[in-house]
Order: C-alpha cells, then sequence, then structure tokens
C-alpha cells in the first residue's frame, strides 16, 4: 500500500532558485537518456546506466543519487508508454497516435516531478524544516509545511519513503509515497 501526502516547501527566493535549477537539470538530463535509450533500443535501468550515467553526472553536474533517479525515471517512463500501447490506450498500431507516442523519445517537462531518496533529503520534523540536494549544493533550513497537522504525522511516521519534488516551481512540494 502507498501513502501518498503533499507537503508543501516555502523557501526563499535563493532556496527557490536552487531547488528550480536542479528540477531542470535533471529533467533536461532526462530527455537526453530518453534519447539515448530511443536511439540505442535499451529500456532497462541497469543496461540503460551503461550508456548515460557517466554523461549524466558531469554534464549537467548531478550527484550519484540523483543521477540513479533520472536513468530509472526515464526507464520506468517507457515502461508505462509500453503498458500503455500494449493495453490500447493510445489507440491502435498504426493509428495517428499510437505512431506519434512510440516513435519519437519520450520528453520531460522542465518542471516535471523528480524523486528523491533518504540520502538527497532530511527531515528536521519538529523544527518544519528540510534539508535536500540541489545542483548549487545542499540547500538547508527549507520550510516546509503540511495540512492538515496529521499529514505531518504521517510524513514522520513513513518517511522512508520516495519523496519526489513536484508542483509549481514558485511553491514546490513534496510528495511522500
Amino acid at each position: 500500500m502507498k501513502l501518498v501526502m503533499q507537503v508543501r516547501l516555502l523557501p526563499t527566493s535563493v532556496q527557490a532558485a536552487a531547488l528550480e535549477k536542479t528540477l531542470r537539470a535533471c529533467n533536461e538530463a532526462a530527455t537526453w537518456a530518453s534519447g539515448v535509450a530511443f536511439e540505442r533500443g535499451v529500456r532497462k535501468n541497469f543496461a540503460l546506466r551503461k550508456h548515460t550515467y557517466g554523461e549524466i553526472k558531469s554534464r549537467w553536474g548531478l550527484g550519484a543519487q540523483a543521477a540513479q533517479h533520472v536513468i530509472k525515471k526515464t526507464c520506468d517512463a517507457y515502461a508505462a508508454l509500453k503498458t500503455n500501447l500494449r493495453a490500447g490506450n493510445l489507440g491502435r498500431p498504426g493509428s495517428r497516435r499510437y505512431r506519434r507516442a512510440s516513435e519519437k523519445p519520450i520528453v520531460f517537462r522542465p518542471e516535471g516531478a523528480q524523486p528523491y531518496d533518504d540520502r538527497m533529503l532530511s527531515w528536521q520534523m519538529t523544527e518544519r524544516r528540510i534539508s535536500i540536494w540541489t545542483v548549487v549544493g545542499r540547500v538547508k533550513d527549507v520550510e516546509f509545511t503540511a495540512s492538515p497537522e496529521q499529514h505531518l504525522r504521517r510524513v514522520q511516521a513513513h518517511r522512508q519513503g520516495e519523496p519526489g519534488l513536484a508542483g509549481p516551481l514558485r511553491v514546490p512540494e513534496l510528495r511522500i509515497r
């Protein structure tokens, strides 16, 4: 069973800029990795990692964990596409919609969600602050809130999930799964 909770970040303008830059870098790297996966027909996590990991770290300045999450996110997107194509959710094979989905690489929106884990994000529950990895270094003391108060207790009890930075860039949200 998955628990999904939204926690709203209340970053300063400097913190928000770092978070925005991180989302953009991760999604640009994911789009590039998607192109490599499409061109080479490599859609499995470990196989794609061989072709993209080093380049993602060096070109976009992503840390090891972020690079791993970008690659996994790309593979998951192709798995979802394959499932939708097989289920007929994108039309019949040969239809315009089916071809548009299957004949080009997946592209990620610049502000699309990015998964994090406990190595990239730490919680200070009593202070209602987080410390989060970004491409410009670790950003500390980012305030957060949740509504209602029960969500904060759930976050504390189940924080071992996979938070993902998502939402409008001006007011980022963390979704805890």
